[in-house]
């Protein structure tokens, strides 16, 4: 029976062990393994989808009913692993680009993975906390991974300090919701609730402070003040590895929250989520266009995002939730198809990241130049790219559900970014060239680019699976 249950984690107990003994290789071979640790994470991360493919997809408890396994998480898993991979990949050349190539690199990258599919699978508060503190660690020490660059080390401090503040209201929302409710037990907080006549404030208050500290990690406005200083100071290969995959894992946790333990407390908690849908949107429209920084211009297409998938979440239902599921497929795939050809960005061997470095790219990179035009327009929901069928779905299942300003405010703002992602076409297309970027990509980036633009271009072609995929871990949330 012991060993039944354990089956259920047991992705997450093949990680750990795993970087526990790519620790032990560092230490003996040192740093010159780096490579051959990023190249083995990558097969890890297959390892643990498979196992978890292969495993039930049914709902079981397990480690005291702490840990929770069902479709929802198991999808949502498979996108974060999906994302590691790709995150891994994009980062074996760059690393010795920069010279920052060392063994805790890869270590890192799958402490902070399974940091995120413990949060997800998380029935209890204080296994959350856990999950999102291993995630979190992990990510403040990426951020500051090029220790020579002063701008990495000013990032990290921001983040961490901005971090740790996130982490006590966490803290503190727990412990609110504990004293009201009686439990950390996600089953039992929500049974507490439903016996209730009526929510009680301080219930309402913890809340609102742990749906506080999970908007930092998806930096929804207005906690997205940290967002374009990390992005712009962290090596492009963190930034690519924070804009793909730790806002899923935070979303998807907050969907947990939403329709599980708060989910008697839906009004107070869809009006939270409504004000930061609103935010989010306006934030990441209005705050990118004045960007000169491609790298800060993607932190606030990042928070715009996530303003979308928040209008989802507002919505709910399984209509809702479906949308932000295929929403985060689609947003994590063309992301990293976008980050591939930033991290190409580079003039004799040094990364740059100014837009105007991209002047006049159709005429010396004339296929790096329409790979990114097409996948900026599948950021800006134009159809019939894979990004307009995701706003589409949102925009469905907002006007579904009565919540006629949410669309309205989403397609407005849709037009508005357009135009940052339009003006780097425009640069590309129309600007005559300033500098000549480096030729030489490596493998991954090419097979990161290539799978991203044919996922972008055939989704119309083959949207059932995708969509039949996301219909059922909504499904098994209700």
């Amino acid at each position: 029976m012991v060993l039944t249950n354990i089956s259920f984690v047991a992705p997450e107990i093949f990680l750990i062990i795993t970087a526990i003994g790519f620790l032990l290789v560092g230490i003996i071979q040192g740093n010159k393994a780096t490579n051959i640790l990023c190249w083995s994470s990558i097969m890890s991360f297959a390892i643990a989808a498979i196992l978890l493919l292969y495993a039930s997809w049914e709902t079981h408890y397990t480690l005291g009913g702490m840990i929770v396994s069902n479709e929802f998480s198991s999808v949502i898993k498979l996108i974060i692993l999906l994302g590691l991979i790709v995150s891994t990949a994009l980062s074996t050349q760059y690393i010795y680009e920069e010279r920052i190539a060392r063994h805790e690199y890869p270590v890192l990258l799958i402490l902070a993975g399974v940091g995120m599919m413990f949060m997800i699978s998380a029935n209890n508060m204080l296994a959350l906390y856990m999950g999102l503190e291993l995630q979190s660690l992990s990510l403040y020490i990426l951020t500051a991974f090029q220790r020579n660059a002063a701008r990495s080390g000013e990032a990290a401090t921001k983040y961490f300090i901005l971090g740790a503040l996130s982490s006590g209201l966490m803290l503190f929302g727990i412990s609110l919701i504990y004293g009201f409710s009686g439990s950390l037990d996600y089953l039992l907080i929500a049974q507490s609730l439903e016996s209730m006549s009526a929510i009680p404030p301080g219930f309402t208050i913890g809340m609102v402070f742990i749906i506080a500290a999970i908007a930092f990690k998806i930096s929804a406005a207005p906690f997205h003040m940290w967002t374009p200083d990390v992005y712009q100071g962290a090596p492009t290969s963190v930034t690519a590895f924070f804009a793909i995959v730790p806002k899923i894992a935070a979303l998807a946790l907050l969907i947990r929250l939403a329709f599980g333990p708060f989910a008697a407390a839906h009004d107070q908690c869809s009006q939270v989520l409504y004000l930061l849908a609103i935010a989010s949107l306006l934030f990441g429209a209005f705050g990118g266009i004045a960007q000169k920084n491609i790298k800060r211009l993607m932190a606030y297409s990042s928070i715009n995002h996530m303003g979308y998938m928040l209008i989802g979440l507002v919505a709910g239902a399984n209509v809702g939730i479906e949308a932000v599921i295929l929403y985060l497929l689609i947003y994590l795939i063309t992301t990293s198809g976008v980050f591939a050809l930033i991290l190409c960005m580079r003039k004799e061997g040094i990364a740059v990241d100014s837009i105007k470095n991209l002047s006049g790219l159709s005429q010396s990179h004339p296929a790096f130049a329409y790979a990114m035009a097409i996948l900026l327009f599948s950021l800006s929901g134009l159809p019939p790219l894979a990004g307009f069928f995701g706003k589409l779905f949102i925009f469905n299942a907002a006007v579904a559900q009565g919540y006629y300003l949410l669309a309205v405010l989403g397609v407005l703002t849709s037009v508005v970014a357009a135009f940052y992602y339009l003006r780097i076409v425009k640069i590309m297309f129309f600007d005559k060239p300033i500098d000549t970027l480096d030729d030489g990509v490596g493998i991954e980036r090419r097979l990161v680019l290539i799978g991203s633009l044919i996922f972008v271009v055939g989704f119309i072609f083959a949207p059932t699976y995708v969509i039949t995929f996301a219909k059922a871990a909504a499904a098994s949330l209700f």
